[in-house]
Parts: structure tokens; C-alpha cells; sequence
């Protein structure tokens, strides 16, 4: 047993130093400034999920998966959505593909992006209750227990996990199995659908309409389901209440007076987030900004936009537009 323990503590060390030795690589490789950190992003999205699926090899509970996403996110914004969650990754990719094809994007207008912000917390309302929706509609111990662990015959708890769902699973997924090991292709929320429309054919077609409207959608419009996934509502939830003010330590801060209003941030941001171009000076604390930071690396005015960390500056914008005097 110790053995076995010891033999799992020196292979999470092992992955650790190979993670670290691959941020600094990047790190020193990477001369682009205005690529740099969209890179690092990269490859932390990469080892996120590699360490997501050896996670669910090991069996976790789900709900500590819920837990660690609820404590980054309210210490870090949505940080988690922006450089951790596969679903992100996976429309990242799409993006980077649409990039390659010389395809630009959409973009949708501000009304119609605010009414889905806003609609993550009307889908995320309604994952909550649904365990007290079990049976007749009433509400019994059983129900109570089930509506505090987000667990139940709704998978409330498995709806807001979802995202993290790898395209390979070490189970039997929703999509094919790969036949020479007990793993399958899966995809977000397909497992979900197989279990509230469990119907042969019906569900199938379900399933891969479901994967070609999430694909054309990113296709389209960057990060479109970011725009109005409950997962990552914990910050703008806690936000509202006075005790939770001094939670964030991750923030984007802005100073007014190295602005010249050229919009590079408007533009970059993947979600369309406005607050950053639009707001005079201080912190970004909309609920909408992912924390992926590609408007502090493109902002090309020194010290313009920065990223503080329990109020120290850990990044900063920077003019890429003349050589730099180290690089």
C-alpha cells in the first residue's frame, strides 16, 4: 500500500517538473510577444487534460472536481474557463483552425452577447433545483440530501461537469469504443443526453446534431459556448455577496492614462468583452472576461493593461510593435 503511494507521489512529481520544464521552454523559445503567452496557455490547456483523464482513471469523487472548480474560480475569476476546461480547449482549436483558412469570424451583437451572459444563470438556476424536482414534486429528506450534493436521478452535478469531458474516456462513452482498450470517444454533454433520452436512434442523432451545432457555432463565433455555460458562474454568483468581495486575487487592471481607446482589446478578447476597452481605469471585474489575458498580450502600450495577483503585477502589456532591447 505504501509502496503503491509512494510510487503515485513520484509520478505526480515527475509530471509536475516535466509541466514546469515545458512553461519554461516556452518561456525561453517563444520570442513573439503578441504569441508568447497564447502559447503557454496552449500547452497548460494540453497538460490539463492529459491530468483530467488520468484524474478519472483514478475514480475521484465528481464532487471534488466541483469543489476545485468552485475555489479557482472564486479566487481567480474564470480562469479555470480560460486555461484549464477541455471544452475551451477543444474551441480553441476549432478557432486556431478557422484562423488557418484564412476565415474570419463572427461576431454577435453586444444585446444579443449580454442576453446569453446572462442566460448562464437562468440554465445554471435550473440545474440547482432540479434534484427537488425528483419524483412527485415534493420535497422529502431524500430530495434535500440530493439537492445539497447536486446529485439525484437529474445529474445536476454531472450537467455541471460536463465541460470537462475528454474526447477519450476511460469508460464507455457516448460516441464509439475503441476496441482494443476500455476506453471510448466522448464528447461534452453527449453522455448526458444518452442518459435523459435514452431512445435507440433518436438519442444517436441527437448526439452527433449536438456535436455539429457546438462545432459550426465555434466555427463561427469564438468561444460561443463560453458565452453561456453555468459551470464557471461561481465568481459572478459569490460577487453579490459582501463577504465574498475579498475573494478574487486574480484580476486585469487598467490604467486610463496609457490608453489611447485603439480597440486591440475589443477586437482580441474571445468572448467580446467590452468592459476592458469601455471602462475608465481600475479592475475588470465583469463576469464575462475568461482571465485568458489575450488583450494584456496584444495591448501593445507599456504597462497599459496588467494582470495582478494578490496585488502584485505578474504581467503586463508591453509595445510589441518596436523591437525589444532583451530579445
Amino acid at each position: 500500500m505504501y509502496e503503491a503511494l509512494l510510487g503515485t507521489i513520484f509520478a505526480a512529481i515527475v509530471a509536475i517538473g516535466l509541466a514546469l520544464a515545458g512553461v519554461l521552454i516556452i518561456t525561453i523559445w517563444k520570442k513573439d510577444r503578441t504569441r508568447k503567452l497564447s502559447y503557454l496557455r496552449l500547452f497548460i490547456q494540453v497538460v490539463s487534460l492529459v491530468g483530467i483523464f488520468i484524474s478519472f482513471t483514478m475514480a475521484l469523487w465528481l464532487v471534488a472536481f466541483f469543489l476545485v472548480i468552485f475555489a479557482v474560480t472564486l479566487f481567480s475569476g474564470r480562469f479555470f474557463c480560460g486555461w484549464v476546461c477541455p471544452f475551451g480547449f477543444y474551441m480553441d482549436l476549432i478557432a486556431m483552425l478557422r484562423k488557418k483558412l484564412g476565415i474570419r469570424y463572427w461576431t454577435l451583437s453586444d444585446r444579443v452577447n449580454g442576453a446569453l451572459n446572462r442566460l448562464r444563470y437562468v440554465i445554471a438556476a435550473a440545474i440547482l433545483v432540479s434534484p427537488l424536482l425528483v419524483g412527485a414534486l415534493t420535497i422529502t429528506p431524500a430530495s434535500q440530501i440530493q439537492f445539497l450534493f447536486l446529485r439525484g436521478p437529474y445529474h445536476s452535478l454531472n450537467l455541471f461537469l460536463s465541460p470537462l469531458e475528454p474526447l477519450i474516456v476511460p469508460w464507455t462513452g457516448a460516441l464509439a469504443n475503441l476496441g482494443f482498450v476500455d476506453w471510448s470517444f466522448s464528447y461534452p454533454y453527449t453522455r448526458d443526453i444518452v442518459y435523459y433520452i435514452n431512445i435507440p436512434v433518436v438519442t444517436s442523432v441527437l448526439i452527433y446534431i449536438f456535436i455539429g451545432l457546438t462545432l459550426v457555432s465555434t466555427f463561427m463565433y469564438r468561444r460561443f459556448w463560453c458565452r453561456f455555460c453555468p459551470t464557471g458562474i461561481t465568481l459572478a454568483a459569490a460577487n453579490r455577496f459582501k463577504a465574498f468581495k475579498w475573494a478574487p486575487v486574480l484580476h486585469i487592471n487598467k490604467t486610463e492614462e496609457k490608453c489611447t481607446k485603439c480597440g486591440i482589446c475589443k477586437r482580441v478578447c474571445p468572448v467580446q468583452v467590452t468592459e476592458v476597452y469601455e471602462q475608465k481605469g481600475g479592475d475588470i471585474k465583469t463576469s464575462m472576461c475568461l482571465n485568458c489575458m489575450r488583450c494584456v498580450e496584444m495591448c501593445p502600450y507599456e504597462d497599459c493593461l496588467k494582470v495582478n495577483l494578490g496585488g502584485k503585477t505578474v504581467f503586463h502589456s508591453r509595445n510589441w510593435l518596436e523591437p525589444s532591447n532583451i530579445e
